[in-house]
């Protein structure tokens, strides 16, 4: 069984890995583990346009804090006897994550049940709520206990 995690920074996403992690799976499951950084969004005129370099520093501080979620997981997922990978993704997650579950020929996907809140959320939609209505594989979604 191959087994997608999606991470990001919320309580429910943490959730969602350590209910893997305790859950017995069919023996050779493999774990994949993914959080994906968003692009940044513009939020300069062209009286305060940013510097080239701006976005790209947002950019590679959203990278780090995601590899650091990634790594935290696939720990987590490795002291419970988990073969785990990682991925690092840029884009929309509902489309990233729908890529990745076709690409790595996912069988379930496992979420939490709400991702980020506030604005972050209201524009990108709920991920949980669009890979039920899309992904091509079962999907788990883990609520915070």
């Amino acid at each position: 069984m191959r087994i997608l995690i999606a991470v990001d920074d919320s309580p429910y996403s943490e959730r969602a890995v350590e209910f893997a992690a305790q859950m017995r799976w069919p023996a050779g499951s493999r774990v994949l583990v993914a959080s994906v950084v968003a692009p940044p969004l513009p939020t300069s005129t062209a009286l305060d346009a940013p510097t080239a370099a701006e976005p790209l520093t947002v950019l590679d501080q959203d990278r780090r804090r995601h590899q650091s979620l990634i790594d935290r997981a696939q720990d987590r997922l490795r002291r419970a006897g988990f073969c785990v990978e990682g991925r690092l993704l840029t884009g929309d997650p509902r489309e990233q994550i729908l890529d990745v579950i076709e690409k790595e020929q996912v069988s379930l996907l496992v979420v939490g049940s709400h991702g980020r809140t506030g604005l972050a959320r209201l524009l990108l939609g709920s991920v949980s709520s669009h890979a039920v209505a899309h992904a091509p594989c079962s999907v788990l979604v883990v609520k915070a206990a």
